[in-house]
């Protein structure tokens, strides 16, 4: 608690906390605009190949005359007829005066650009056999971010939350600004991949810099309010794109504004907390009396010195000298145990969220529209996640948001195909409950890790959800097999999630661990750990594998103390 006291010494939730948090979740307006930026500039228009360049159109007819229709009557897009039909067409695509032969694109393709004037589909022509192209470019994106959340969620442990904020945001405007201008498709996947790479930076130091800063009782405030930025970024985005439809100004417009997140990111203060955990005594107290200054709390400021530091941050200084590990992830057997279940929840939350999102885009109606309903289920779900994590705690708001999220979905699968009402708002629900999920678990895994390694821990988990939304698109192949086998997966996987929360220790109203130390120590983790060994001794029979009784009496009355304390503390 010694750290949330000198917070609160210095002003608490001051004129300090309120700029900082809004200037750090500010560019997640835009961070939503490029997570889904290829839902408008790599949309697909309708399209059709182009007649042979000797082609007379005024003479052969209109350019239905070169196409043939498929079986349902409806004209095709990758394919042209060698000989241009003379008259009415028949079912079988064959007249009069022509055999029907068919052959492939060879002189390109004519565009709709009615909806969208240019994207990469239409000026790199990602269509037919290059279809495949088009989603490259989005798991390129995709490893990008996966390969990010590793490295500056290490990064940020060893160098500081800020300097890493400085490097992420001018990356992503330069890769982002790049990228508007790149000459060919090969060039252009490449800078899509280095945004990713920053902006999950951005989204781990983003959170962890803005909850290191803030009480214990505003910690869910700043977490609830960052989810809301970035569903009022979904709702900027379908606005954006309908004003400006064309791709290279549309990326160019979500990209540029980076240069001045870069600029005044100069100005944030890092850490204390991880200058403390670091050993940067001198850098914790200099930025303490900043913060108390700008918090008009100055004589407050003037009243904090090396003593007083060193008394109140004593246990931090002794237990956390030097930097965890990734390696301790591992090691570790308290930060396994967090390690394993935090990564079930990370790779859960968003394999089913994007698997929803594919199942989703059967709306039937304008893509503008299906982009403002995204970002509206969000809203009312992440209100009511909010109301839970503050009053039930963490572990029922995770733990209820994929159960109810699962249910959705496997309820979905046995829906008949034409319940297209009853489909669609069970979809909605289930994502709803998703978005919630994403916005507990980045909080809740905050909170569970010490400061030491918290981002490492931060960076594994987002990892574990870029591999769940790589994996999702595979199974949605699974439906060849049975067409409601991909909801069944879907649906299972945050179910059997769900049971794995009650594994983890609340932290509603608990001081954020600063070492490993602290969260062994944690009573919430001491309570957890007694209840899991009187559960074993019950699976046991007392005298199995030969244990008297008189000397597993005496092991429960050393327990006893301990379950005490872990209560009372807890309380």
């Amino acid at each position: 608690m010694a750290f949330n006291d000198l917070l609160q010494q210095v002003g608490g939730v001051g004129r300090f906390q309120q700029i900082q948090v809004t200037l750090v979740v500010l560019p997640l307006l835009l961070m939503a605009s490029h997570n889904t930026l290829q839902n408008f500039t790599a949309a697909i228009p309708t399209h059709h190949c182009r007649p042979p360049a000797d082609a007379n159109l005024s003479q052969d007819g209109d350019l239905e005359a070169w196409l043939p229709r498929d079986g349902q009557g409806q004209l095709e897009s990758c394919l042209l007829l060698t000989v241009p039909r003379q008259g009415p067409p028949f079912p079988n695509d064959t007249e009069t005066n022509g055999t029907g032969a068919t052959e492939p694109c060879t002189n390109g393709w004519i565009y709709d650009n009615s909806t969208f004037p240019s994207t990469i589909v239409t000026e790199w022509d990602l269509v037919c056999s290059n279809r495949a192209l088009r989603q490259l470019a989005q798991s390129l994106y995709m490893v990008g971010v996966l390969l990010g959340a590793m490295v500056f969620g290490y990064l940020a442990d060893r160098l500081g939350r800020r300097k890493l904020l400085i490097l992420n945001y001018l990356q992503t405007a330069v890769s982002g600004t790049c990228a508007a201008f790149a000459p060919n498709f090969p060039v252009y996947c490449a800078f899509r991949l280095l945004s990713g790479m920053s902006l999950a930076g951005i989204a781990l130091n983003c959170m962890t810099l803005n909850v290191e800063w803030m009480p214990i009782h505003t910690r869910a405030c700043v977490g609830t309010l960052t989810g809301y930025v970035y569903s009022l970024g979904q709702f900027l985005l379908a606005g954006v794109a309908l004003a400006v439809p064309h791709w290279r100004h549309l990326q160019l417009l979500v990209s540029v504004p980076f240069f001045a997140f870069f600029i005044y990111s100069w100005f944030f203060i890092e850490s204390a907390r991880w200058y403390s955990s670091s050993g940067r005594l001198d850098l914790t107290l200099r930025a303490l009396q900043r913060v108390a200054w700008i918090n008009g709390k100055r004589e407050e400021g003037t009243k904090l010195s090396m003593e007083v530091l060193r008394a109140s941050l004593q246990k931090e200084l002794t237990m956390g000298k030097g930097q965890a590990s990734a390696l301790e992830l591992l090691r570790c057997p308290a930060l396994r145990h967090l390690f394993l279940c935090l990564s079930m929840l990370w790779f859960a939350t968003s394999f089913a969220y994007y698997g929803l999102v594919m199942d989703l885009q059967g709306f039937g109606v304008n893509i503008y529209l299906i982009q403002v309903i995204f970002g509206a289920v969000d809203l009312p779900a992440k209100l009511v996640g909010f109301l839970v994590i503050n009053s039930l705690g963490r572990r029922p708001a995770q733990m209820a948001s994929l159960l109810l999220a699962g249910i959705c979905i496997l309820v979905n699968g046995v829906v008949p195909q034409d319940q297209s009402i009853v489909r669609t708002s069970l979809a909605v629900l289930g994502k709803g409950c998703l978005a919630a999920s994403f916005n507990c678990i980045f909080l809740y895994t905050g909170e569970l890790y010490p400061t030491v390694i918290r981002q490492t821990g931060m960076g594994m988990g987002s990892t574990m959800a870029r591999v769940g939304s790589i994996v999702s698109p595979l199974v949605s192949m699974t439906a060849e097999l049975y067409p409601s086998v991909p909801l069944f997966i879907y649906g299972a996987v945050p179910v059997a999630a769900s049971a794995v929360t009650a594994l983890l220790p609340e932290t509603l109203g608990q001081p954020l661990p600063d070492t490993v130390q602290d969260m062994e120590s944690s009573p919430q983790l001491l309570a957890l750990a007694w209840t899991l060994h009187t559960q074993d001794a019950a699976l046991l029979p007392s005298r199995r594998r030969g244990k008297p009784r008189r000397q597993e009496q005496e092991q429960q009355k050393q327990m006893v103390p301990l379950q005490a304390s872990a209560r009372e503390n807890v309380l």
